[in-house]
């Protein structure tokens, strides 16, 4: 029995070293089937897996580019719409200004033009106020000149005891009245 396990111990060692060389050394058929099954594989992925998804990248690459311009157009828009913007808001309060400060100067003509009215109407009002006065103190002196006549025609008939013409009353009277007066 030493003898068939010594036997078979030296053809496992013979078997294990042309296993080894074996598979050391690859199998030229196999290799080059196994290399063209890689190539037809990387083919296939290529066509089915790598342009589609490469296709894919290119257009949202695409998208993204073109939205990104927009937005700088946009924002170049934006930034030129705030400038006429900003041009119109400060146009508008100068306008706005020159209307108040046009109302203003408008007020104050219209201001004077009212004061200088009512200052002619006072100084109407006042001269037509005295106009009035001396017409009733010229009135009133003649009621008082007509009343002192009738007094002294009445006085002097009684005086007299008698009458006096209509034209000695007159002459009397005014003599009176000029006393009176001076």
């Amino acid at each position: 029995m030493l003898v068939f396990e010594v036997v078979s111990e030296a053809s496992d060692q013979a078997i294990s070293k042309t296993d080894i060389i074996s598979k050391l050394i690859p199998n030229w058929v196999s290799f080059v089937v196994q290399l063209l099954a890689f190539l037809v594989l990387v083919a296939v992925i290529t066509f089915f897996a790598y342009k589609p998804v490469k296709k894919i990248i290119k257009a949202r690459q695409d998208y993204i580019e073109d939205n990104i311009k927009q937005a700088e157009i946009a924002k170049t828009e934006a930034n030129q719409n705030i400038i006429k913007t900003e041009e119109t808001l400060t146009l508008s309060k100068k306008q706005a200004n020159e209307i108040i400060q046009q109302a203003k100067e408008d007020a104050l003509k219209e201001k004077e033009k009212i004061l200088e009215s009512a200052s002619i109407e006072a100084n109407q009002m006042r001269i037509d106020a005295e106009n009035d006065i001396e017409l009733a103190k010229i009135e009133a002196k003649e009621e008082i000149r007509k009343e002192m006549v009738n007094i002294a025609l009445e006085a002097s008939s009684e005086v007299l005891g008698r009458n006096i013409s209509t034209k000695d009353n007159e002459r009397l009277a005014e003599d009176f009245i000029r006393r009176i007066d001076s």
